[in-house]
């Protein structure tokens, strides 16, 4: 990094790796004002560079975007905007298509302009699609336009992204991004295909892939998502690994996460581990969680940046905080609750596909919370409805059971057992085996009274 830096310098470009948020800040709305009227057919209408230093510049700046979108995380934003700076300026060059990419990811991460940034990373898609490089381009950017594709269109269209990445990361030869766009596939596949057992293969195929590549980095990440799948399944020796794969726990993934300072292992860890708890209704632990996340991330220079999971972020910790709100009458957790709910509002105006069924959760809890029992038994339903219609069949059984919950704890058991007896089914088709157990054994106390 520090020789590119060195080299673009001799270009006329600087730029420092202690970069501060504020400088960063001051250069994404510098872009989005630069941005706002953009279109395909206005960067198709641009000249072709001609200015050779100029073309150097942004190639270097290219390469030094994929490097530094780990290691020096703050420089991404700087690096991007002002290759598109250079783009208007100069001309267009194969490198505009990275640098909107990268653009519409730093939008994501350091702004609220959440519809720009979809804006951008569409135009960068459509620019990929047919390139004489399209393979090479899909493979380095599919990362960073699956990002904000999460926020905007449904979930599962993800998934098929995420391979397409892969797929042509591999035709070109592109370990390292095949590598990632296999994790961003295991993610895209957590979150929104309710088949564990399915999961659990393709992440041992990844983990000999990464192996045998030594990229350790990536491996950790998708051992924490391997490790909350097994935590469902309830079965460790449901899936041969090969004794070569040294497999760590979530907990040594925490310590490496904090050892190195990595806040990216480090929400992986947190999520993932928020998920397990938060389905096994362990709400106290998903608030520690909470805050040995927020402890973390205030001591990096990442502080004010956001990430696409954040969303599942807020949900457990809405979901978790409520229900602590309602065993504790403390209002702090109420506070907690009320600002997730306020949140995934924002989100459902941008794909009420993804976050509908969540918000109606969120407000079946709240209701809950406040006595108004007619509006909560409203919501549960219309947080199960939206669930099952867009396809999110695991979150359609969370819904159940807690709507089930809500039944029992208010003196109406057969409808309740109903419910949780439905949403145990979906939990099996799922393959979350361990669910299905605690259901079990959790109907089985509710009909103790009733059968003395």
């Amino acid at each position: 990094t520090n020789e590119l830096l060195d080299i673009l310098s001799h270009f006329g470009e600087e730029f420092s790796q202690d970069a501060c948020l504020a400088h960063v800040m001051s250069e994404i709305k510098a872009a989005q004002l630069m941005l706002k009227e953009v279109t395909k057919e206005k960067i198709l209408n641009l000249p072709t560079i001609q200015d050779t230093r100029k073309i150097n510049a942004m190639e270097i700046m290219g390469l030094l975007i994929a490097l530094c979108n780990f290691s020096s995380p703050m420089l991404v934003p700087l690096l991007c905007c002002r290759l598109m700076k250079l783009t208007f300026e100069f001309g267009f060059c194969e490198d505009t298509i990275s640098g909107l990419a990268f653009v519409s990811h730093a939008l994501l991460f350091y702004s609220d302009d959440v519809l720009l940034a979809a804006r951008v990373g569409r135009i960068a898609e459509s620019l990929i699609s047919g390139n004489i490089h399209e393979h090479s381009l899909r493979a380095k950017l599919t990362q960073m336009t699956c990002s904000v594709k999460v926020l905007i269109e449904p979930f599962q269209v993800t998934v098929d992204h995420c391979l397409n990445g892969y797929n042509s990361a591999k035709i070109v030869g592109d370990i390292d991004n095949a590598m990632l766009c296999g994790l961003i596939y295991c993610i895209s596949y957590f979150f929104s295909v309710p088949d564990l057992i399915g999961l659990q293969r393709h992440m041992v195929n990844f983990f000999h892939q990464m192996t045998k590549h030594k990229r350790i980095g990536v491996l950790h990440s998708v051992m924490s998502y391997f490790d909350a799948v097994t935590a469902l399944i309830g079965n460790e020796d449901s899936c041969s690994i090969d004794a070569s794969i040294e497999r760590k726990t979530n907990e040594e993934l925490y310590q490496i996460a904090e050892q190195t300072q990595s806040t990216y292992l480090m929400h992986h860890v947190i999520i993932n581990q928020m998920y397990v708890l938060c389905y096994l209704r362990e709400h106290l632990l998903v608030a520690d969680l909470v805050e040995k996340y927020r402890r973390m991330y205030a001591g990096t220079k990442n502080t004010g940046t956001k990430r696409a999971l954040d969303i599942y972020f807020v949900f457990f910790e809405g979901i978790s905080a409520l229900c602590l709100a309602r065993d504790t009458k403390q209002k702090s957790w109420r506070q907690i609750g009320e600002e997730s709910a306020k949140t995934m509002s924002q989100l459902v105006d941008y794909s009420a596909w993804n976050f509908e069924n969540k918000l109606s959760l969120l407000q079946a809890e709240l209701h809950y919370l406040n006595q108004r029992n007619t509006m909560a038994e409203l919501a549960y339903q219309a947080s199960i409805s939206s669930a099952h219609a867009h396809r999110f069949f695991h979150e359609e059984a969370m819904a159940q059971e807690m709507y089930g919950i809500y039944l029992i704890e208010n003196k109406m058991v057969d409808k309740g057992i109903v419910e949780l007896e439905t949403a145990m089914g979906k939990y099996e088709s799922w393959g979350a085996a361990r669910k299905v157990d605690y259901l079990k054994d959790f109907i089985e106390l509710v009909n103790i009274p009733a059968s003395m």
